[in-house]
């Protein structure tokens, strides 16, 4: 396979929309497990008006693992009616059966999404070939961009810079990719080597800004739940030049970047949220509330105070 050879033709799908942040939206909940909709159209809101490029309900931050099909459609439906045009909606659709992704995608593109975020096939590990299979009927039954989501650290399986360009090559709907390996010289030579219109997005908060000033275009983000305005900033900081700046912001948000993943995700952002007076944590098992004297509680509440998400604590006096 030649390594550098372009696209067999002009794709006609366009992943351009995606370019910039996308928070990972978390799905509130109510203490019995259901779906709190009323807590996803305030957070939805919210975000939107700091001013965030696309939304991602139904990602593996939204907990869609334990969602079932009904929900996420229901969710990426009211996503979609909350945005009203001001912002793509990017809807989780993975997992590793190729059937049932079939059908969570075919039911986000009904329920009004822009574009489907599609993680690589967990645990059975497919080969390439599989993986072009998977994908190509993602997109089809979809009828949409589609955006390859890789991750190994929770999949087993990891996409190279050539397996992303062969897949890119025979799927036409596949026009970018979510990269959260954390191998720079990967990402740097699908960068290098990718085509014009093939967006690479972070997947990784911590990796972001490296990845933009390598030409990359954007992240798919945890933190820009809690604080969405100052992830934008860095974004478009980067985009008008100013590494200076989105270096400060960049260092500024560092730490809750690492304590959102002190445990599992979506445990620390939903727990920061809830510090925040945003929404209570509430999850489905196996995920349970942090504790309410964990050490990973106190770290996110000391790294939301270093950023001016939460008031500093002062102890009771006697």
């Amino acid at each position: 396979m030649d390594e550098t050879a372009p696209p067999d033709a002009p794709r006609t799908w366009d992943g351009s929309a995606f370019r910039g942040v996308a928070p990972a939206l978390v799905t509130p909940m109510q203490p019995d497990g259901s779906v709190d909709y009323f807590a996803l159209a305030d957070h939805v809101e919210w975000v939107l008006q700091a001013g965030v490029h696309a939304l991602v309900p139904c990602g593996t931050t939204g907990e869609s693992a334990t969602l079932s099909p009904a929900e996420q459609a229901e969710i990426v439906g009211r996503v979609v009616e909350i945005a009203a045009g001001r912002a793509p909606v990017l809807a989780g659709a993975g997992g590793n059966d190729t059937g049932r992704v079939v059908e969570l995608a075919a039911a986000a593109a009904e329920a009004g999404a822009h574009g489907i975020l599609s993680v690589t096939p967990y645990y059975n590990k497919p080969a390439l070939d599989g993986l072009v299979a998977h994908y190509r009927a993602v997109g089809e039954a979809a009828d949409l961009p589609v955006i390859v989501y890789n991750v190994p650290g929770r999949t087993g399986l990891n996409l190279t810079a050539d397996d992303t360009l062969h897949i890119a090559r025979e799927v036409p709907q596949v026009v970018g990719i979510k990269e959260a390996s954390g191998n720079l010289p990967q990402i740097t030579t699908l960068l290098a080597r990718r085509p014009d219109d093939f967006v690479v997005l972070s997947g990784d908060d911590e990796s972001t800004l490296p990845l933009l000033a390598l030409g990359g275009d954007g992240v798919v983000s945890v933190v820009a739940n809690e604080a969405p305005g100052p992830m934008v900033r860095m974004v478009e900081a980067v985009r008008d030049g100013d590494l200076g700046e989105a270096r400060a912001i960049h260092q500024r948000l560092l730490r809750l970047m690492r304590a959102n993943f002190v445990t599992a995700n979506p445990v620390p952002v939903k727990t920061a949220l809830e510090l925040m007076g945003k929404a209570p944590a509430h999850f489905r098992l196996p995920l349970l509330r942090l504790p309410p004297r964990d050490p990973a509680r106190a770290a996110l509440r000391e790294a939301l105070e270093e950023v001016g998400l939460v008031e500093p604590f002062v102890p009771p006096t006697a």
